[in-house]
This record gives structure tokens, sequence and C-alpha cells, in this order.
């Protein structure tokens, strides 16, 4: 036997890079993971019996530090947040979407803002921005024209797993171009009719980065719904709530509707960001709502 990571998923294939060496064997899975209802992951370290023409059948996976399902990646250490602040629009909504889904997923999120240049100034026209440089969230603001830039993100990279992740179109393969031309990724520009961009990556991929390092290209978030989540777990994934919320009158608020509720009173005196809170509630509302269901 011998021990590997899958750095690519295509077609009921597993491509292994062989622990310790640049080789990539081509595996199928043994048929004990599908009566198990187990899909190995991109990202999985696993165990594999090579066989003829460089092929070989993955027989084990070790154990996983955390897992997405869509896109469908494990053992990643860091989430790269993606958004332009033009060309899309920059939305504060969706980028606290993606935090809470991330959060959840005990992976670190990293937040990066693309296109600056096509703003004279991005801190005036989103003034949002300075909450989450607020907050313990590694935050870098970026151009394909400021070199300096992006080495700082891709010296961020160095020697981690890192997913990209964020609206389609904000220019996540083109950033990776940048950072490392030869990776060729395909591109397409966004459509100004619809305002977002069309998804070029078809599978989940780890791509080496030369100083070190592996990124995953991947086809996106395609669902980002609260299914999985319970109403009690939301303030958590809100990392600022945190400081406030062990002082509220009843164990468990809700910070909804309670009285004595410390979080809504850190709103109140502008400790916690409006918008911010606003969005917690919309996202409680879909998560009731969603649990609701599921008792009928």
């Amino acid at each position: 036997m011998k021990e590997g990571q899958i750095v690519k998923a295509l077609a009921g294939y597993y491509y292994v890079q062989e622990k310790n060496t640049l080789h990539v064997w081509q595996c199928r899975a043994r048929g004990v993971f599908k009566n198990q209802g187990i899909t190995p992951l991109v990202g999985d370290y696993v165990t594999f019996e090579p066989s003829a023409n460089n092929e070989g059948t993955v027989t084990s996976l070790k154990p996983r530090l955390n897992e997405l399902i869509r896109p469908p990646i494990a053992n990643v250490d860091q989430a790269l947040l993606v958004f332009s602040v033009a060309e899309p629009d920059f939305s504060t909504i969706l980028l606290d979407k993606f935090l809470v889904h991330i959060e959840k997923a005990n992976i670190q999120p990293v937040i990066c803002l693309t296109k600056v240049d096509l703003l004279e100034s991005p801190l005036e026209k989103y003034p949002e921005i300075k909450v989450y440089q607020g907050l313990d969230y590694p935050l870098f603001m970026v151009s394909r024209n400021h070199k300096r830039s992006l080495e700082e993100v891709e010296e961020f990279l160095r020697g981690k797993t890192t997913v990209f992740a964020g609206q389609s179109g904000v220019g996540k393969s083109s950033l990776l171009n940048a950072i490392h031309p030869a990776f060729g990724i395909e591109t397409a520009e966004i459509s100004m009719k619809l305002g977002r961009g069309k998804h070029t990556t078809r599978h989940v991929e780890l791509l080496a980065l030369p100083k070190g390092g592996v990124v995953a290209d991947t086809p996106g978030f395609s669902q980002l719904d609260f299914t999985l989540f319970e109403p009690e777990d939301l303030g958590g994934l809100f990392i600022e709530f945190n400081q406030f919320s062990p002082s509220c009158k009843f164990r468990g608020c809700l910070h909804q509707n309670e009285p004595k509720c410390i979080v809504k009173q850190a709103v109140e005196e502008g400790e916690i960001a409006e918008h911010r809170y606003r969005h917690y509630l919309q996202f409680l509302e879909e998560i009731q709502t969603e649990k609701q269901k599921r008792r009928y």
C-alpha cells in the first residue's frame, strides 16, 4: 500500500499524488466506500493500492480535519473569500453568508477585495469595509495592476491549503493567474446585464504554488442555504457577538426578542455594526423557517 493525497476528482477518477513525491496516480475508489455512504474528496489523505499503467485503487481515508460539500473538498486550512468592489458591486450580505458557512466548517476565513483600481476610494463608497478590518479576519485589498498587493496575498497562502470562494465574476481565477501565470486558468467576462460572471471551473483541483502551499480551484459554492444550521449556533458564528453574549440575561439567548440582551445593546451603542446584526436576524429567520418545515 502507498499513501498520498487526492489532488483532483473527475469523471469517477481520483488523482492521488503519492506522499513525498510529485507522482500522481489515476485511481478508482473501492466499492466499500459506496456501501458505507462515504465519498472521497479532493484534499483527502488516503492509502491506495497501485496497479499497472499508473492506475490504482483508493483503499482507505485518513480522518478529516474538516470538509465542505459544495464544493466537495476536505482538509482545508483557510478560505480566501474573494469579493470585488466593482463589476460586480461589493455585497456585505453575501460576504456575511460566506463567513458564517466557513466558520461553521471550522475553516479560517480570509477576506480579499479585488478590482480596487476601478474605484477612486473603495473605503468611501463602502464604509462597511472598515467593519471587517476591525474584526479578527485577515483582509487584503488587491489589484492585478498592483504587484505588491498580489505578493502579500501569495505570502499569506504559503504553506497552507486554501480554497477560493466568492461570487462569480469577482476575479477568483484572474487572481490565481496573476499570482502564478503558469496556472493558465480559464476566465470569462461578467455579464453586464446580469451583474455576475460565468463559472469557468468545472471540477475541484489542488494547484501547487511556487513558494509552497496549494490552492483549490473549484466551481464555486453552489449552495449557501441554512439547512444544516441550528438557531442557537448562529450567534457564535458572528465572531464579534462572542464578547457580549455571555452577559445576556438568558442562557441560549438568540439576540432576537429576548429582554436584557447585551448583544442588542451593543448594536444600539455602535459596538456591533448594524448591518451585521441585520444580516444575523435575516439568517436566523431563514434557519427557523427551515427548521419549522422539517417538523411537518
